[in-house]
């Protein structure tokens, strides 16, 4: 049953990493990545209940999200050298996610987007299942 949720997760998310980034392209796209999702993580206390310690920050290609001291923080950082993204996640770990020919952050051993997972860790940490982090 494992093998079959995850061939249809796959196929579900399919996508395909034969395209080469140049180094230009890939440091506006992870750029604007992390931009966005900085300015998402800002105002998230508007939308859900936080705790007091919630803080964001973004400096040179590196994204640090605290929820709480029960939680943990979130690092979420450009990778130049591989043209990857790098997550920490205190929820599921390290990932690193590489950029598919459609222009989104994949993990390549599940398919799963850094959005998707993102969405999903946040849902369940804030008890709130109206967080999107929708990515067209």
């Amino acid at each position: 049953m494992h093998f079959l949720k995850k061939s249809l997760l796959l196929a579900h998310n399919y996508c395909t990493f034969s395209r080469e980034w140049s180094e230009m392209e890939y440091e506006r796209r992870a750029e604007d990545t992390l931009v966005a999702l900085t300015e998402y993580l800002d105002t998230l206390p508007d939308r859900v209940d936080c705790e007091s310690a919630f803080d964001v920050s973004y400096s040179m290609g590196v994204l640090t999200a605290h929820i709480s001291p029960r939680i943990g923080t979130y690092v979420i950082n450009k990778q130049t050298p591989n043209k990857q993204i790098w997550l920490s996640s205190p929820v599921s770990g390290p990932k690193r996610y590489d950029l598919s020919d459609k222009g989104r952050w994949v993990y390549k051993h599940d398919g799963v987007t850094l959005h998707e997972l993102l969405e999903k860790e946040f849902r369940h940490i804030f008890k709130n299942e109206q967080i999107s982090l929708h990515q067209s």
